[in-house]
């Protein structure tokens, strides 16, 4: 029998200091996050939830106008909770921005702020939304001002790019053709006169008209501002993924009882399992238990006995034939989920009539999170 998982130990015990959802698109990750966050405030932790999906549904439903790139506290009339609520949405681009102005010093830092290649990379990156997300989590780790940080995803499997990022930035920015292009600042300030006529003449003309002689003086003074910087990444980054496998961190995989999204949910289980993380269970989103005891087979036979004496009858069993249909083809695709992985505790959190929009509805999701 597969176990159960108990979100109420997890978010209670003080050990855990980072929850991680994931999953693929419109299962519901958000949602749970705040759900979950707004769970463990009312419980006594000082959380923050952290969102990376650019909809503004956790602002809304958390009762605020809009969320920013810090965090900031969620103060609604009629919300007490024992501990403390915070919210915020990662602004890839200002993140990199403040990471640039504290590592960089003033100077060094304007100057790298206004460089247009600069301005290009900070948000055209392959794997500059997942470091900058890294960043951000990292950072709000390291001011100890919470005891429990909440992360919500992008969907689909670029929700565990972040595992990736820093090395594919290294790559991107490390890479042979942009050494090349940025020869003249590694060469103690080589002009790209200089290099020109060192024998790169071909290369440098064909470079030029590809991408402009200008991008590529850009370029070769980002490189140089940016290469005392870049070590720095690469720590701050490592160092992000040591408190990911961490024992403080807890992997939830979220998914709706459908062939794509369980089929995604193996595939992150079986990730998180490669990268030795912390997985703490499977919550499948938007399920629909049948509450009365009636089979669908006994439900059709009496809607055919009354069609003709009873029409809204009829209709309300024929439903309900529907809806037994549904729960059992559910049961089905999560058993099928559970022969594959054994050991991951699962919890199922029965649908809503309606969207959540509110602190009351993501209320409702916690306590059925936790049964």
């Amino acid at each position: 029998m597969t176990e159960r998982l108990d979100i109420d130990v997890l978010i209670d015990d003080p050990q855990t200091r980072i929850v991680v959802c994931c999953g693929s698109g419109g299962v519901g990750k958000t949602t749970t996050a705040a759900a979950l966050a707004l769970r463990a405030a009312e419980r006594g932790r000082q959380t923050v939830v952290l969102t990376i999906d650019p909809a503004r549904r956790l602002a809304q439903a958390l009762g605020l106008r809009e969320l920013g790139n810090h965090p900031r506290q969620v103060s609604v009339a009629g919300f007490e909770p024992k501990g403390e609520l915070w919210a915020m949405m990662l602004d890839m681009r200002r993140t990199f921005d403040d990471m640039v102005r504290t590592h960089a010093g003033p100077e060094r830092a304007e100057a790298l702020l206004a460089n247009p290649f600069y301005q290009t990379i900070s948000t055209s990156f392959s794997g500059t939304q997942e470091y900058m997300a890294m960043e951000k989590l990292g950072q709000l780790a390291a001011t100890d001002e919470w005891d429990l940080i909440v992360v919500d995803t992008p969907p689909s499997r670029s929700a565990l790019d972040f595992l990736d990022a820093p090395n594919r930035l290294s790559s991107a920015l490390d890479g042979r053709m942009i050494r090349l292009l940025t020869g003249p600042a590694k060469a103690g300030g080589w002009g790209i006169r200089k290099v020109v006529s060192t024998g790169f003449t071909i290369f440098a003309k064909a470079v030029s008209t590809i991408i402009g002689g200008q991008l590529l003086a850009d370029a070769s003074a980002f490189m140089q501002a940016f290469d005392s910087m870049f070590g720095g990444f690469r720590e701050r980054a490592r160092k992000t993924s040591e408190l990911l496998r961490s024992a403080g961190t807890s992997f939830l995989v979220v998914a709706a009882p459908e062939p794509d999204a369980l089929r995604e949910a193996s595939y992150f289980v079986e990730r998180l399992g490669g990268e030795h993380m912390p997985l703490a269970g499977l919550v499948a989103n938007r399920t629909h238990p049948v509450l009365a005891d009636l089979t669908a087979t006994a439900a059709l036979s009496a809607a055919e006995k009354l069609e003709a004496s009873a029409p809204l009858a009829t209709a309300v069993l024929q439903l309900h034939a529907d809806r037994v249909a549904l729960a059992e083809r559910e049961k089905r695709l999560l058993a099928r989920f559970t022969r594959a992985h054994p050991g991951v505790p699962l919890v199922e959190v029965p649908a809503l009539p309606s969207d959540v929009h509110d602190l009351g509805g993501l209320r409702e999701i916690g306590d059925r999170l936790a049964g």
